[in-house]
């Protein structure tokens, strides 16, 4: 008779090492992305050597961290610069691949006790902020320029005269960096088990499964398939308008931006903005000539339609693709859930991710300087841009296509399913 030798004791399949790979994983991607968009878009030719800082600005605001302009023009000049925008496509890529990373080792399982998903997720959130802390310092840069490369010759030479050399500059606001980039890693973790089909949890939360998480996953496709739409149309217009570095820019950097806009507005939501000086949207168009004027412009479907009469097929397309999500979660959904409930689980969901979007998607970018008087903070050498949305009237507009959405979408897969119980019984 054999004796069998002890059994070791398993290793955990998400220890330090795995939590290494997990965050670097993440970071790579997001560089990756965030360098190969600043390409597409010439910040390679900036000067200093500055274009790998600039990356890990880029991916610092990604997360949702802090860079602040800064800008010194000497005792006879005043400047002044803001900048106010998130890279979704860089956001997307980094929360996709660390939610994969989270979730592989807990793939195959149902239930994982609070303590260990608090560990695990515990060792990503440490080496996160470890490695936003390095990006922080790292995200720092001062420029120079020349005031007759502005264009303008009276400024060229006061500033040869005078020795004015503006310099124009950024810098990482480090506590709020590491904030809420530890916020956003946070709302990506839950997010992740919320909507992967196959992510254990806690016994405790299992009962909050079947109404949070087929529409929380609804949500998600949604968001997903609007960006995929949106770079399939990028690579139409590339491959057919010319410019294609400044389109892959726009897709390699905000995509999401536009795409998860257009979403809004063919809910019917108003964003107001204005366009002013060198300052411009990538695409569509469209865009930039509704915003660009002397006062705030209203963006919606009405002043859009003004301009090009195809912006209703948003209207169109917002209908299908929810109504796609709305049979989709109650599929996913246990077959004893009313269409009313399926109305307020859509409804809710909704709300919350159009409030998401109006809250990463808003942009403001100012730039002024003015020599001895002559040029103005906010005229011919200045521009802005800004564009914020009308929070609560899109949010109210979010709820009531969720319910309605919700309902048919309950309908239309009580039917279904009620077609194949029958199939099936009559085959039995």
């Amino acid at each position: 008779m054999s004796v069998l030798p002890p059994s070791r004791p398993a290793v955990a399949p998400h220890g330090w090492v795995q939590a290494i790979g997990v965050v670097l994983a993440g970071l790579v991607a997001m560089g990756v992305v965030a360098a190969l968009g600043l390409w597409a878009a010439g910040a390679a030719d900036l000067p200093e050597g500055a274009f790998p800082r600039v990356v890990v600005a880029t991916v610092v605001t990604a997360v949702g961290g802090t860079v602040e302009l800064s800008g010194s023009a000497g005792g006879l000049a005043e400047s002044n610069a803001g900048l106010t925008v998130i890279p979704l496509s860089v956001t997307l890529t980094g929360a996709l691949v660390l939610a994969a990373g989270f979730l592989q080792p807990l793939r195959h399982r149902t239930v994982a006790g609070t303590l260990e998903l608090a560990g695990w997720a515990a060792r990503i959130a440490v080496l996160w902020l470890a490695a936003l802390l390095g990006l922080s310092f790292a995200a720092r840069q001062t420029f120079s320029l020349s005031l007759g490369d502005l264009g303008e010759d009276a400024l060229g030479g006061l500033g040869d005269l005078f020795g004015i050399s503006p310099e124009v500059g950024f810098t990482t606001d480090v506590p709020a960096t590491l904030f809420f980039g530890l916020l956003w890693l946070v709302g990506v973790l839950v997010l992740a088990l919320l909507v992967a089909r196959g992510a254990p949890l806690p016994g405790r939360l299992l009962r909050f499964q079947e109404s949070v998480r087929p529409a929380a996953s609804a949500m998600v496709v949604l968001l997903l398939a609007w960006a995929g739409l949106g770079v399939v149309i990028g690579l139409v217009v590339a491959a057919t308008r010319g410019h294609p570095a400044d389109t892959f820019a726009v897709i390699l950097l905000g995509m999401p931006n536009l795409v998860w806009l257009a979403l809004t507005i063919g809910l019917g939501a108003t964003w107001n903005g204005r366009v002013d000086g060198p300052f411009g949207l990538p695409m569509p168009q469209v865009l930039d000539e509704v915003l660009r004027g002397e006062d705030v412009a209203e963006l919606n479907l009405g002043t859009l339609a003004e301009h090009d009469g195809r912006v209703w097929w948003l209207l169109v397309v917002d209908s299908l693709v929810l109504l796609a999500a709305a049979f989709v979660m109650a599929r996913r959904s246990p077959p004893r859930m009313r269409a009313w409930e399926h109305a307020v689980h859509l409804a809710t969901a909704l709300a919350l991710t159009v409030l998401m979007i109006c809250l990463v998607c808003r942009v403001s970018a100012h730039y002024g300087l003015s020599v001895l008087g002559i040029g103005d903070l906010g005229g011919d050498l200045g521009g802005e841009l800004f564009l914020r949305p009308e929070v609560w009237t899109a949010v109210g507009l979010a709820l009531a296509w969720g319910l309605v959405a919700g309902f048919l979408g309950g309908l239309l897969a009580r039917r279904v399913r009620h077609r194949g119980e029958a199939g099936a019984r009559a085959e039995g």
